[in-house]
């Protein structure tokens, strides 16, 4: 008996130590954070329904004469081949309120609910917007569920420490951590959106889970990464709380988020152009295009001027005043700060409404519903009004993912227009598909790219994997 006692507290002895050292030396112990967290974070399994697939128009009587075996063929070949989709989100809401990415539901027919302890739930899609990659669901259940809190992104710290949980590759509540590598980063395709960069390892099936601070409060909605291969690279980004709040009020209230527009094209401010503009560093907005009887204009902001400040809140480069001003709702009155001449200068804008538009999707982590090709790209098809938004051509589709080692060290990036593949217009995905469906193993390919207003061309030899 004495041994027991001995042998419980050496072990006692020997934890605390360990908590004392990992204390000594700052590391964070993330137990009580996950025991307080995990059961509200969820696993999301979507399932697009599919048309039965052919196999060659047969009469009826031909039919009733093949040999049972072909007969058995020519059944299978007839069932409907659906497209499933993983991913992670978390309850806001003991009352059922689910929050993932858009882009984890976007086109399921059918959408299930896994919570923590396995029980299912068949979800109702409430609203989703794509400018955000935010969705919200709803699942009804017979007892209240747990559920988590948002905290403020506003207070986020580089290297403050932070947590993911999700689903990579549907493993169940995986943990992971890390730190806040840096706040307010941008991505092209969602200029509303100033991302939270962190090195918390997120992988496929992470997209839509929680991001969450050493309270245990959603700081966060983990969304995307950065990429060679397809997998974590130490570049992981997260939609920041207070914008999720908001885009979550207007769904449960609204069904869709209304932002404001300024109505201004806009550029970066370069070391040569603030020189010439008499700034004394590059900070700011270039105004290149004021948008006819847009509110900018109404107010009297013209091309060329910089604009320094919008609602209160600096911009410092081009890419903050997307989020500043879709962060408002249409009729929204605001200051504009702006730098003409080497003088500032105030305009009161009153915010027009951004128009829906059509969605496109990011280089997101559900691969189980991309396209097969080829050159390892997935690639979608482009709304007029997105190409309009772009400035771009009136043909091509856009890159959405790079998962080819071999075209991502040729040069080709997710929010390239792909316009070519050897000598064939691609104007649509349907011929991007048919362009790709016949590449020779080995063989160079040659393609046409559009980005940033110019086009050019590059040439890799594809992966054999990708290669059938």
């Amino acid at each position: 008996m004495n041994m027991t006692l001995k042998t419980i507290a050496l072990t006692a002895t020997l934890v605390a130590s360990q908590a004392t050292l990992a204390q000594l030396r700052g590391l964070p112990d993330f137990t009580p954070l996950v025991e307080d967290t995990a059961p509200a974070v969820v696993n999301i399994r979507v399932t697009q329904f599919g048309d039965p697939v052919r196999g060659g128009d047969i009469a009826q009587d031909e039919y009733e004469d093949l040999p049972e075996m072909f007969r058995r063929y020519f059944e299978r070949q007839q069932q409907p081949q659906d497209r499933q989709g993983a991913g992670s989100g978390f309850i806001i809401d003991a009352d059922g309120y689910v929050v993932t990415n858009d882009h984890v539901i976007n086109g399921a027919d059918e959408i299930v609910v896994r919570m923590a302890d396995r029980r299912e739930f068949i979800a109702e899609l409430v609203g989703t917007d794509p400018e955000s990659d935010i969705a919200l669901l709803k699942v009804s259940a017979d007892e209240r569920l747990p559920a988590l809190e948002f905290g403020d992104s506003m207070d986020l710290q580089q290297g403050e420490w932070v947590m993911a949980i999700g689903s990579p590759f549907n493993f169940d509540q995986t943990v992971t951590a890390g730190i806040v590598s840096a706040k307010g980063r941008s991505n092209q395709n969602q200029s509303y959106v100033p991302f939270i960069q962190t090195d918390v390892a997120i992988n496929r099936g992470n997209s839509g889970g929680p991001l969450l601070n050493m309270a245990g409060e959603v700081v966060g909605v983990n969304s995307w990464i950065l990429t060679t291969g397809g997998g974590y690279v130490g570049l992981s980004f997260s939609i920041p709380a207070e914008l999720v709040q908001n885009t979550v009020t207007q769904l449960r209230e609204n069904g869709v988020v209304r932002r404001g527009l300024l109505g201004v094209q806009i550029g970066e401010v370069t070391r040569e152009m603030a020189e010439a503009m008499s700034l004394d560093r590059p900070t700011g907005a270039l105004v290149n295009t004021v948008n006819e009887n847009s509110a900018a204009a109404v107010a009297g902001i013209e091309d060329g001027d910089i604009i320094l400040s919008f609602a209160g809140r600096p911009v410092e480069t081009h890419n903050d005043l997307p989020p500043l001003v879709g962060a408002n709702p249409p009729g929204t009155r605001a200051e504009v700060v702006v730098s003409r001449d080497g003088r500032q200068r105030s305009f009161e804008v009153i915010l027009d409404a951004l128009e829906p538009q059509e969605e496109v999707l990011l280089a997101s982590d559900e691969a189980d519903m991309e396209r097969d090709n080829g050159l390892g790209l997935a690639v979608e098809d482009l709304s007029a009004a997105r190409r309009a938004q772009m400035e771009a051509p009136d043909t091509g589709v856009l890159i959405t993912e790079v998962s080819s080692d071999a075209a991502y060290r040729a040069g080709l990036r997710p929010g390239d227009i792909l316009l070519r593949v050897n000598n064939r217009v691609v104007a649509n995905v349907e011929e991007f598909q048919q362009a790709t469906g016949n590449l020779e193993p080995g063989r160079a390919v040659a393609v046409r790219l559009w980005r940033g207003g110019q086009t050019t061309f590059l040439a890799f030899t594809p992966d054999e994997e990708d290669v059938g």
